[in-house]
């Protein structure tokens, strides 16, 4: 429209280089917070839901490459125990490759209204086939053969692909696909935990805790 300005890419880096919010919501104490991790992010976890952030149950998951190079995506937590967390997904994707040559990852939740972040690191390992067909089971059919109909991370020549593949194992499994055999769980084993919880002017809170030996050693860290 005549008269109106195009804004500059500098005029914009400045705009996102000002913004500012101030972390006000909560806090984060030794006192108040769990001795176990696991309990500590079960309930953070459970005011995430009761909360209703957008996808509470969202967590980023960060692998390494044989070439050293990170690589990071969204994946959903599908449970928790003491043995760790638990996602599902192919294991011939660029993320099941990457854990086969490298073996440990790290994961991320943000639950940005509550102006919390909870960071897990450890040794990812597959859930047995029987945790694995379990869930799959109890997917919808859709997604079922979603898991036969996409093969996850190689190129393919456009969406046509995907819905050929779909109609094809439709067709060939009608009711009752079987779990494919590269695609399962996945369990994150942790060694150590990060809280971190959003305060006044930047001095905000984290509470680390780490393995040491059979003990979980919690400890504070500098913001």
């Amino acid at each position: 429209m005549s008269g109106m300005s195009t804004p500059t890419s500098s005029s914009l880096s400045s705009t996102i280089a000002d913004l500012r919010k101030s972390y006000e919501r909560a806090e984060l104490s030794e006192d108040a917070s769990q001795r176990q991790p696991l309990r500590q992010f079960e309930q953070w976890l459970n005011e995430a839901m009761a909360a209703q952030v957008p996808e509470p149950n969202a967590m980023t998951l960060a692998t390494v490459g044989g070439d050293m190079r990170p690589s990071t995506r969204i994946v959903l937590i599908k449970g928790y125990d003491e043995r760790g967390i638990v996602w599902f997904t192919n294991y011939d994707s660029r993320k099941g490759r990457q854990i086969a040559g490298n073996p440990f990852a790290a994961l991320q939740f943000h639950w940005v209204e509550l102006e919390r972040v909870v960071r897990i690191e450890g040794r990812v390992e597959k859930v047995d086939e029987a945790e694995s067909d379990a869930y799959y089971s109890s997917r919808p059919l859709d997604s079922r053969i979603g898991a036969w109909a996409s093969p996850q991370s190689q190129v393919i020549s456009g969406r046509s692909v995907l819905v050929a593949n779909a109609a094809k194992y439709s067709a060939k499994f009608m009711l009752n696909p079987p779990r494919p055999p590269h695609w399962g769980g996945f369990r994150l084993v942790p060694d150590r935990w990060e809280f971190w919880q959003g305060r006044k002017s930047r001095l905000h809170d984290r509470l680390c805790y780490r393995l040491d030996g059979e003990e979980w050693l919690r400890e504070r860290l500098a913001p």
